[in-house]
């Protein structure tokens, strides 16, 4: 039977069984209405009539004709009961022989006979129509209940099993729609109706078969490219883990066992959390994915000692996010911690830095040397100087002090590589500091027409830090303040005390630095673009771990087309 067939139906049934009780109710009330009505029309009313004829018998002649007269003739209209009728002719006779003489007093007997003649026919009928009337009560008390019942259980069975019939297809058929969801597709939903959910179920079943059929065909290519992508991340030469969303072990490749001394048993299935606790390795590996607020933090290369060696490896974390097919929101289903070899690049770097080293040191003597040809061809004593030459002497004075700055540079760099920075730390006047870089910067500012304008705190007389390197930073500060400002303009060195901190700070008032490159100052070798190609793009790189070195920040506030404010800072203690 088709759904809609038996949704008609069942609501059909419904309104039968009311309409039903509703008539049987109506019916047996009308009865018991018109049982009431009959006694209380017919018989009562001819009681009442003969009542009052025989209170009628006790008044004077006059009100008894009249009386009598009117209620006689009512009775007359309303004979309802067998016998009734005739009784009433009787009563009439009698009453217009006594209409004719008044003193006959035999007559009276026979009226009152006849008045309780018919009071004692509808007396009679009143016990008559009152027992029908009961009767019919009680019918109506029998057969009312048992319709009602009968129509409750034939309501509540179609409550119980018409919304079964539909919904229990619907779940079984939601349920199958879930397995087949989660690639079980071997699931079959069986309806025996012919029913729309018989035809939905056939092309249910029929779409898993497919399905099956479609998933068993492409097994073998799945396997196969999972065995592709497992020999790829065996094969690679960096580490490779990875983890599910549970923070467990899915894989591992051999270059991974062999730097962490486990087996691959001992890794696959385990939560990598728990293999941290007992191998220091993993939990410097992943402190990144333990603890989330790591990302944010720059990571330093791993050194390991592996292989009878030390190599290096840069660590990163991936995340693996999905959209399931139908949805729209991505899903996190794991993440695989990729440990790059950077040792060849580290050897590298610390050749170049030694050769840095001994390139900037083997340059000083000879560099020292042309200084002392310098001052003695500028003595007066050995020679005077024509014009052209005292011109060439100069601009060798000059390219030889830029390459002294070069070499200098140079060499804090790679103190800076090697980690050997000596710093030492003392009480250093800040006088002492702002007069070595106004000295040092005085010529170029002369220059350019610059004026320095040194503002200090008078609360301020001396700094904890290193004396030699803060002078060399606000020196390099200062140099290059004057390099980007304007012709006539003003340089502002100022130091000040901000909170607990001591505040040195370099204000220019040249071009400033565009927001997309205020991020990227500090790094090694950049030079903003348009610039001139002057200097190696070391200074601020250097005077930023010089500074940091000393527990100090080096920070940079620039608006560009307005000028730049760098600042470095050290706590007041």
């Amino acid at each position: 039977m088709r759904i809609k067939t038996k949704l008609t139906l069942g609501v059909g049934l419904l309104f039968l069984l009311i309409i039903i009780l509703s008539v049987v109710g109506i019916k047996y009330v009308n009865e018991l209405k018109a049982d009431t009505e009959n006694i209380l029309i017919a018989n009562y009313n001819s009681l009442e009539y003969s009542r009052n004829m025989l209170e009628a018998l006790d008044k004077n002649a006059e009100q008894l004709i009249n009386k009598f007269e009117e209620n006689l003739h009512l009775q007359e209209q309303n004979n309802t009961e067998i016998g009734e009728k005739e009784a009433t002719g009787e009563l009439r006779k009698q009453f217009e022989i006594l209409k004719s003489n008044l003193t006959d007093s035999s007559v009276y007997p026979e009226i009152r006979r006849g008045i309780f003649q018919i009071m004692n026919m509808n007396m009679q009928a009143i016990q008559r129509k009152s027992q029908l009337a009961v009767d019919t009560a009680d019918k109506a008390v029998l057969w009312i209940p048992v319709t009602g019942t009968l129509c409750f259980i034939i309501a509540f069975t179609l409550l119980i099993n018409l919304p079964s019939n539909i919904s229990n297809p619907i779940k079984e058929l939601t349920e199958s729609i879930k397995e087949i969801a989660n690639q079980n597709y071997k699931k079959r939903v069986h309806f025996e109706s012919h029913n729309e959910f018989g035809e939905l179920a056939r092309s249910f079943n029929s779409m898993a078969e497919k399905l099956e059929e479609y998933s068993e065909s492409k097994l073998d290519k799945i396997i196969k490219g999972k065995k592709r992508i497992e020999a790829l991340i065996d094969n690679m030469h960096d580490p490779v883990i990875g983890i599910d969303e549970n923070r467990v072990v899915l894989f591992v490749n051999e270059e991974a066992l062999k730097i962490t001394g486990l087996k691959h048993s001992d890794f696959v299935g385990k939560q990598i959390q728990d293999m941290a606790i007992v191998n220091d390795l993993i939990r410097d590996i992943v402190k990144q994915v333990v603890e989330p607020q790591q990302k944010t933090m720059k990571s330093e290369p791993l050194k390991i000692y592996a292989d009878g060696k030390e190599s290096y490896f840069e660590k990163e974390v991936i995340d693996i996010n999905i959209v399931p097919t139908g949805e729209r929101n991505t899903q996190f289903i794991g993440q695989v911690i990729l440990l790059r070899n950077i040792t060849p690049f580290k050897e590298l770097d610390l050749a170049k830095t030694n050769f840095m080293g001994t390139v900037s040191h083997e340059f000083k003597t000879p560099i020292a040397s042309i200084q002392m040809g310098i001052q003695l061809l500028e003595n007066q004593q050995i020679g005077t100087l024509n014009e052209e030459q005292q011109y060439l002497l100069n601009g060798i004075s000059e390219d030889t002090n830029r390459l002294l700055k070069i070499t200098g540079e140079l060499l804090n760099m790679t103190q800076v590589e090697s980690g050997s920075i000596q710093i030492k730390m003392s009480v250093t006047e800040v006088h002492s500091i702002i007069d070595y870089a106004v000295n040092t910067n005085h010529s170029a500012a002369e220059q350019k027409n610059i004026k320095l304008a040194v503002q200090i705190d008078p609360e301020i007389t001396s700094v904890m830090a290193d004396g030699e390197k803060t002078s060399w930073v606000l020196t390099n500060l200062v140099s290059n303040a004057i390099h980007y400002s304007y012709e006539n303009s003003t340089v502002f060195i100022d130091v000040s005390k901000k909170g607990n901190k001591i505040m040195f700070s370099v204000t220019d008032t040249g071009q400033g630095i565009e927001p997309r490159y205020q991020s990227k100052v500090f790094d090694r070798y950049f030079r903003v673009p348009g610039t001139k190609k002057e200097g190696t793009g070391l200074g601020l790189s250097i005077s930023k771990e010089f500074i940091e070195a000393q527990g100090g920040e080096l920070s940079v506030i620039s608006e560009y087309g307005a000028g730049s404010t760098f600042s470095f800072s050290f706590s007041d203690k």
